[in-house]
């Protein structure tokens, strides 16, 4: 397999890490951890980190709040992507994203297919762009989230940004 060529210019890009879950604390978020860690490492910037309930209005009021508020280039969240009856975040993202990047979702679930076997189709992780920003929601397993940054999220920053900003 072939891997993109590199990016030439490195870009420091702002970050939103949102966790959404009914029981995380900063404490006992480890998901929420590993991409401010993984994040910072890259070079990136993480502008803002929050907790929030898994509730869809929340989720969209949060979001665009963040856009107003700050200059976020990337937001990603993780937990609630799953088919539990509190599992929403998936279904407030669908609605507010402008454009979707079906690959991702399909890429995240066949690489999770290869690590946990079919309990990857229960994955509704997604990403899109809303408001000229990109938004990846992942699982909140901290596998899932290591996973999806090392294998498409960290590798395709900064290159899917600029097509953004094109």
């Amino acid at each position: 397999m072939s891997l993109p060529h590199p990016d030439r210019q490195f870009l420091s890009l702002a970050c939103a890490i949102v966790t959404v879950s009914d029981t995380r604390t900063p404490e006992s978020d480890r998901s929420g951890q590993l991409l401010n860690q993984r994040l910072t490492d890259a070079g990136h910037q993480i502008i803002n980190y929050d907790i929030l309930k898994d509730e869809p209005h929340s989720i969209i009021a949060h979001i665009q709040q963040l856009k107003q508020e700050n200059k976020i280039d990337v937001i990603i969240l993780n937990g609630g992507t799953g088919i539990a009856p509190r599992d929403t975040t998936y279904d407030a993202l669908e609605g507010l994203l402008e454009k979707t990047l079906p690959g991702f979702g399909e890429l995240f679930r066949y690489l999770s297919y290869q690590k946990i076997g079919s309990r990857a189709m229960a994955s509704r992780a997604i990403a899109g762009v809303y408001e000229n920003i990109l938004i990846f929601s992942l699982p909140g397993s901290s596998n899932a989230v290591k996973l999806a940054l090392d294998k498409l999220i960290l590798p395709e920053l900064i290159h899917l940004t600029k097509q953004i900003r094109s």
